[in-house]
């Protein structure tokens, strides 16, 4: 065989030959460069692990001066937001199952008048501690204030009531998670984690790979709807994943010891409508990419801020809102708190039916839009 002698020339012209090819492919161009921009922009803006204005609720039997000014000492602190006041201790226990609250700080009656009398009243901060990384930070300070919060008030005939220990009994009740166990946390997330990752990935490279191999034509051939190819699709995937589930939660429970309190009818509701929602995005991607290299890339697309703006690695409430707005859109979002309300909190359907109804919304846009490229695709 003869040998060519390297040549510039040559080489340039393969060179400019795959420049030619990628300004063709300009769906891998936009995936080259958009997901290094978000990770920078995510990475950048998004992710905060000391998380402020924490939605609190605040049971306020006594009204008086010296209470003002140890809830503005908490408030100010920047990590407690008074979203609710109630009135009956019992609405607390609801908007702690909802997640609508992390923090309840309950005032006791004649706070004023025991606090003067030096008998020193207790507050109660009850903190949702099923993420301990969002309430760590909370409690410490809250705890530090409490030396301080009524210095500046007890003045004159009230200065005796300064020293330490603090006027205020502060009381701290971690609720859900009492010892701070970072894989109660880890473990259930973990779980929308490798659904999100194998099911969205899987169903896109798979119909990729068929239009790759030619097979998809067999398929646009036959006297089948849409509808039916996409559920000849998924409904196998439907079975493998949950029985990848299974796996998970059988490890979750034996191996790591994470208790699941609540119904395991209900948890598997859920995860069989959070599944067939992957598998929808995974095949809406499928019918975008043209070959399994861009199918790969935009499950990449989708998975990475789906794992950064999950409240999964980084606390949820610690995110500028543009970056909850994109959260609140994506599955693995309310499949996170779907199941660790689900584990750790005994929750019922009236507890999640938000969260799951916002699954079944995601499923419906994404099936919509998949089958709409799909006879496109025929025609």
């Amino acid at each position: 065989m003869k040998k060519f002698p390297i040549s510039l020339s040559r080489i340039l012209g393969l060179v400019r030959k795959e420049f030619i090819q990628l300004k063709r492919d300009r769906l891998t161009v936009a995936m080259l460069l958009g997901i290094p921009f978000m990770q920078m922009v995510l990475f950048g803006f998004a992710i905060n692990s000391d998380p402020k204005l924490l939605s609190t609720a605040v049971i306020q039997a006594d009204s008086g001066p010296l209470v003002r000014s140890y809830l503005t000492a908490l408030e100010n602190t920047g990590y407690f937001s008074f979203n609710y006041h109630l009135d009956r201790v019992e609405d607390v226990e609801e908007l702690f199952l909802e997640g609508k609250i992390l923090f309840a700080i309950t005032i006791p009656e004649d706070f004023e008048r025991a606090l003067i009398r030096g008998e020193r009243p207790e507050v109660l901060i009850e903190a949702d501690a099923t993420d301990p990384v969002v309430t760590a930070r909370a409690t410490s300070a809250a705890m530090q204030v409490n030396f301080l919060a009524l210095n500046h008030d007890l003045k004159g005939p009230l200065a005796h009531l300064r020293p330490i220990p603090p006027p205020v009994e502060l009381r701290i009740h971690r609720r859900y998670n009492p010892e701070n166990i970072t894989h109660y946390n880890t473990i259930p997330g973990l779980l929308g984690i490798i659904l999100t990752m194998t099911t969205v990935m899987i169903t896109a490279i798979t119909l990729a790979r068929e239009r790759e191999r030619g097979t998809l034509e067999n398929l646009f051939a036959m006297p089948v709807h849409p509808f039916e190819v996409m559920s000849g699709k998924i409904i196998p995937f439907i079975m493998g994943a949950s029985f990848q589930a299974f796996l998970v939660l059988v490890a979750a429970r034996f191996i790591f010891e994470v208790p699941i309190l609540g119904d395991l009818w209900l948890l598997s509701l859920a995860l069989i409508i959070f599944i067939t929602v992957n598998l929808s995005v995974g095949f809406t991607l499928s019918t975008i990419a043209t070959n399994q290299l861009q199918a790969m890339q935009m499950g990449m697309f989708f998975f990475l801020p789906s794992i950064l703006l999950s409240g999964f690695l980084f606390p949820f409430s610690g995110m500028p809102k543009w970056a909850q707005w994109i959260g609140e859109i994506l599955p693995l979002t309310h499949f996170v708190r779907i199941v660790k309300s689900i584990f750790l909190k005994s929750a019922e359907f009236g507890d999640i039916k938000m969260h799951l109804l916002n699954l079944l919304i995601i499923l419906v846009i994404t099936a919509t839009i998949s089958l709409k490229r799909y006879k496109a695709t025929l025609d």
